[in-house]
């Protein structure tokens, strides 16, 4: 009997991670659901469907954040679900929340729900974000020496919505628990992402925030330095590598919690005196940093320790986003 291939759900599918996934999830031979939220949306749309394994094994779905039960019929059916989608900007057509916060954290209760009440979903894997993850004193005032999965940020440290995100998500494993659901829930805690190629029209967000200290671009460079203040370092990881874990995670016979996903944890100098050696024809428009903050190790390795392995090191990472930079212009 030939074996049944496993549908998988991809929220955010629009987006650097979202496309990525898809690629590879298309590449390894899965069925794919993705959402986007404007079907209308022709370039989003074409550029999903102009993945060469698409034909057949690609579906397309409008859902929201802000009318998270539009999810429903994304999900049906699946075995999995990558929800990889999180508003960026706060609708100012929303008369139910006052922010993408509480959009957000909403929309992970609901979706969960349906995930669980749909009767395949075995498992949902959640793309966090290490921001969420400061070693940050509680106070705010000092760091600890070490960086793990047992690591909050502070809600008046940083814009909340991550880390509320990532708590109802963790959550849900304990109530599953409670109540008997068999549906198992992951968080990467990703670093910043950066290499490799695209299939997006532009330079990715993290890939500009990456190579800012070479293109000046002042808000990109002042979310590298709000980096390092907050974290005390810049965990990065290559596209490639956060693609792979999202789907180690996914074909796990079982797993669930949080997992820090980061390949290496510079410090911003170390990135900026990176560009200076590997690429003296290119003008640094930031040389030295100030004012760095502590320097904090990462204290585990979960993800390793299950057998999962970065393919990526920091300067390939380094290396790839600047040439990624320079292909998109």
């Amino acid at each position: 009997m030939e074996e049944r291939i496993s549908k998988v759900c991809v929220t955010g599918a629009s987006g650097y991670i979202g496309s990525w996934l898809v690629k590879k999830l298309l590449e390894k031979g899965y069925q794919v659901h993705a959402t986007i939220r404007n079907l209308g949306d022709k370039s989003k749309c074409g550029l999903l469907k102009n993945i060469p394994e698409s034909e057949g094994r690609l579906s397309l779905f409008e859902a929201d954040i802000y009318d998270s039960k539009s999810f429903e019929p994304a999900i049906k059916g699946c075995d999995f679900v990558f929800l990889v989608a999180t508003p960026l900007q706060h609708s100012p057509c929303s008369s139910q929340y006052k922010d993408t916060t509480e959009a957000a954290v909403d929309a992970i209760h609901t979706i969960l729900r349906l995930c669980d009440e749909s009767g395949s979903v075995k498992r949902v894997i959640y793309t966090g974000s290490v921001t969420a993850a400061s070693p940050l004193e509680e106070d705010g005032t000092g760091f600890n020496n070490f960086i793990d999965e047992s690591c909050w940020t502070p809600l008046d440290a940083y814009v909340s919505s991550k880390t509320l995100s990532e708590k109802a998500v963790l959550s849900y494993n304990d109530d599953r628990r409670s109540k008997g659901s068999k549906l198992e829930v992951v968080s990467l805690a990703c670093g910043l992402v950066g290499g490799g190629d695209t299939i997006l029209p532009y330079t990715p967000l993290s890939v500009r925030v990456i190579v800012a200290p070479l293109t000046g671009e002042e808000i990109c460079h002042r979310q590298l330095m709000f980096l390092q203040a907050l974290l005390g370092s810049v965990p990065l990881i290559h596209i490639d590598d956060v693609c792979e874990a999202h789907i180690f995670c996914m074909e796990r016979p079982s797993i669930a919690g949080r997992f820090l996903c980061a390949a290496g944890y510079p410090a911003m100098q170390e990135c900026v005196d990176y560009f200076v050696k590997e690429f003296p024809g290119i003008k640094l428009i930031i040389k030295e940093v100030e004012g760095e903050g502590a320097r904090v190790k990462p204290k585990s390795q979960k993800l390793v320790d299950l057998g999962f392995r970065y393919r990526y090191s920091v300067e390939e990472i380094l290396n790839e986003s600047v040439r990624c930079a320079q292909k998109m212009g």
